[in-house]
């Protein structure tokens, strides 16, 4: 599943995207590969998938678990905790960051520009192409832009994490790789992973098979509970 051999690995992306999945994921791959892993969850927007939803799950895996409490939190950018930026002083540790895609995740990361050191991060751009937002190249371009300018970071790979939940079927995730390498093209951005229920992704094509990151599903909305 390994993405990059960078110490500090941020995903980004919309709404729905499915990020903060893909993070936790990214996290216990991490940590069987015997890596010191922590996950910093800064995903303020999304009321239902939070990183903390599975915190003693990471925490019995051996991953530490950062993740402030913003509740009540007014729709500017909050006050970051000194327990977050200690997450990228610890150098012992892989850090993998879960933002909002939103203006205020992006302003969020901006913040903590000083402390991400170029050369020692990657940072990926989930898309999930079956989501209003995210449908057509303008959108996920737009997005991808603003991230990057309110920031100060480059996004450094695309991952295509389109579907519809248990409804997902190989047309729409390559569906989905088709927006993919439409915004690649357009941004000189590789696409890195091709991300699905194993199942589904036994369905990809023999040239995209190498690209494929099954996924855990950990996080369900409370009428799916």
């Amino acid at each position: 599943m390994m993405m990059s051999d960078k110490r500090i690995n941020i995903f980004v992306g919309h709404f729905g995207s499915g990020k903060t999945e893909i993070s936790i994921n990214y996290a216990l791959d991490l940590q069987r590969q015997g890596l010191k892993t922590m996950i910093v969850d800064l995903d303020i927007v999304n009321p239902f998938f939070r990183t903390v939803e599975v915190r003693d799950y990471l925490e019995q895996n051996e991953i530490k678990v950062i993740a402030p409490n913003f509740a009540g939190t007014a729709l500017d950018v909050p006050s970051i905790p000194a327990s977050v930026y200690s997450a990228f002083d610890d150098t012992n540790f892989n850090v993998v960051l879960d933002i909002g895609g939103d203006e205020v995740g992006a302003k969020i990361l901006g913040n903590l520009r000083d402390h991400i050191k170029d050369g020692t991060y990657n940072m990926m751009y989930v898309i999930n192409a079956r989501r209003p937002l995210s449908a057509d190249i303008s959108a996920v371009g737009n997005l991808l832009h603003s991230i990057e300018q309110t920031s100060r970071l480059k996004v450094t790979g695309i991952i295509n994490n389109t579907n519809l939940s248990s409804e997902t079927t190989i047309y729409d995730i390559m569906y989905g790789q088709a927006l993919a390498e439409d915004l690649s093209r357009q941004t000189d951005i590789p696409v890195v992973k091709i991300c699905g229920l194993p199942d589904v992704l036994e369905q990809l094509p023999d040239e995209y098979k190498y690209k494929a990151m099954p996924i855990k599903i950990f996080l369900h909305v409370p009428w799916e509970q």
